[in-house]
């Protein structure tokens, strides 16, 4: 009897761990450092986007200062008290943050050579009447002046008046009157901006500027000649200035602040920056401010998808590992399959040759055998033969129908002869193996005579060998349903472990049990189950370990 031999597979349950560590220990340091990155980027941007929210707040006051002032220069200086109105009026309703208009009605002319004289040459503009406008200014309080009237200018009004007059004329003296005024001389000359307050005044034509040009150079016919133009001091209070925080989700609150306010906040996790107002808004700053829990939200929000790709990517890896593990599992117990299908076949092969061998030398040493030793002779080669033959005829089928090389051939099978006399052969064979059949409500059957018998050969086979010594008894029951013919094969043997049951027909695949320690090809099952497919059918088990197992075939019935 040759020696069992037990194989086993090796798991290194410390590499594998080891493996799972590292990778976990590598995803959890891939999240810090992703959450890091997003903190710092957030973070970052408190500081570089506060430039977008400084720009869509100032949009109002880039509004007035580009589109709204100029238009006075439209009107040439003939705007009057009413005009004037109608347009401050406008201007105070759209622009919250303007909150009074002082409006100078100015006459131009030249003044006397006595007086140039004296101060040099220069234009004389005179105050026809000062009116402000502004949501707290009553109708008696609209004129600050008057020509004529007995009121004077406060001092503030005085120095608008006299500055943009200086101004005016020292434009006009080295003024090009061949090109027309650019963006440059705008800019120096008719706007005037400090602090909460821009004053301008308007543009005059090129005509217009020689003649002003012609005044201070004491040309006679212009001496006693007076020109309108209009000046306005728009007076600016930045803390009304409209705020909108268009990113909320790094700005917890954003305010405008005196230039040079510093916090008061201790608090280490209040993040803050600021951006400079420009022109008259350039006494206050915005100030922005937010928590950093505040920014853990956009933080958190960002770095989830992030998160998500990690633990996806990480996933995908480890089951790629898991797929990898696995196949090589399967390749392992591939191999060892096919090893004891290989030992097993040759402990197949080799006891029939060893009693063929060993009937043929007691034979040949024999000087005269009995009629009863040659018979036993002749069985024994008969029986080992058969052996022989049948186990080919099966590696040899089983390889044609896995390459669809053979055809069924059908024919009429009469079922009762068909099972009697296969019952009856294995009633000779196993004298002890008690085996009944029974057929219910079907007499005929269209199939392959040969592969439906090599079914039942298996079954029987399978039967006889997996039940106990004083127990060996098998149960056959053939009945129609509908379009499909039943098989059902129970027996009272040993049983089948539960985990075994989805193993027993793959390819070269053993219970392990006592009943086949001496050897087995693992492929009777794998057979019956190729043929049963090849025949457009299915096979079923159900067992319970030491109580039996109850085989199901199922096959078109026609």
């Amino acid at each position: 009897m040759s020696k069992s031999i037990n194989y086993h597979y090796k798991k290194n349950f410390l590499l594998l761990s080891t493996f799972i560590g590292l990778a976990l220990i590598t995803m959890v340091l891939g999240l810090v450092v992703a959450y890091r990155f997003v903190q710092n980027a957030v973070e970052n941007e408190f500081v570089s986007k506060k430039a977008d929210v400084l720009d869509r707040n100032l949009q109002e006051y880039n509004d007035l200062f580009s589109n709204r002032i100029p238009e006075i220069s439209f009107y040439q200086g003939y705007l009057d008290s009413a005009g004037a109105k109608a347009y401050c009026d406008s201007v105070l309703a759209k622009y919250r943050f303007v909150r009074r208009i002082v409006f100078y009605d100015i006459q131009i002319g030249s003044v006397s050579r006595k007086e140039q004289s004296l101060s040099g040459p220069r234009l004389d503009m005179r105050l026809k009447a000062v009116y402000q406008f502004g949501e707290n200014v009553s109708a008696r309080g609209r004129v600050l002046y008057k020509q004529g009237q007995h009121n004077k200018l406060d001092l503030e009004t005085a120095d608008v008046l006299n500055n943009m007059s200086a101004r005016f004329s020292a434009f006009t003296r080295r003024a090009d009157t061949s090109r027309s005024i650019n963006n440059d001389e705008i800019n120096e000359v008719f706007y005037s901006i400090v602090p909460g307050r821009i004053t301008f005044l308007n543009i005059p034509r090129r005509e217009e500027v020689i003649v002003y040009k012609n005044m201070i150079s004491g040309d006679a016919d212009l001496v006693s000649s007076y020109y309108e133009q209009d000046l306005f001091s728009y007076y600016i209070d930045p803390k009304r200035l409209p705020l909108v925080n268009n990113h909320h989700e790094l700005y917890e609150k954003i305010e405008i602040k005196p230039l040079f306010y510093e916090s008061l906040d201790t608090d280490p996790s209040l993040l803050t920056t600021e951006s400079a107002l420009p022109g008259a808004l350039a006494a206050y700053k915005l100030y922005y401010s937010a928590n950093k829990e505040y920014l853990s939200g956009e933080i958190n929000r960002r770095f989830g998808p992030i998160a998500l790709s990690i633990c996806l990517l990480f996933v995908i890896l480890g089951s790629l590992a898991v797929l990898i593990y696995r196949n090589l599992n399967f390749n392992h117990r591939l191999f060892q399959l096919q090893y004891d299908f290989v030992n097993n076949l040759s402990h197949e092969f080799k006891t029939p040759v060893s009693v063929i061998k060993i009937a043929g030398n007691n034979i040949a040493s024999s000087k005269e055998l009995t009629e009863r030793a040659r018979q036993h002779y002749g069985r024994i080669l008969g029986e080992e033969a058969d052996k022989l033959n049948n186990l080919l005829n099966t590696l040899l089928s089983f390889t044609q129908i896995e390459n669809k090389s053979i055809k069924l051939k059908l024919e009429r099978i009469d079922l009762e002869e068909f099972c009697y006399a296969l019952v009856d052969s294995y009633k000779i064979k196993y004298p002890d193996f008690q085996i009944s059949y029974s057929i219910e409500d079907v007499k005929y059957f269209v199939s392959d005579r040969v592969l439906l018998g090599s079914v039942f050969q298996n079954l029987i086979d399978n039967a006889y060998k997996y039940s106990r010594p004083d127990n060996k008894k098998l149960d056959i029951v053939i009945f129609r349903n509908k379009r499909q013919l039943f098989f059902k094969f129970v027996d009272e043997g040993i049983g089948i472990p539960s985990d075994e049951l989805n193993n027993i027909f793959e390819k070269f695949y053993r219970v392990k049990s006592q009943y086949n320690q001496q050897g087995s090809v693992g492929i009777g099952l794998a057979f019956c189950r190729e043929l049963i497919q090849f025949m457009n059918g299915n096979i079923t088990v159900k067992s319970r370990l030491g109580e039996g197992s109850v085989f199901m075939v199922e096959l078109p019935y026609s």
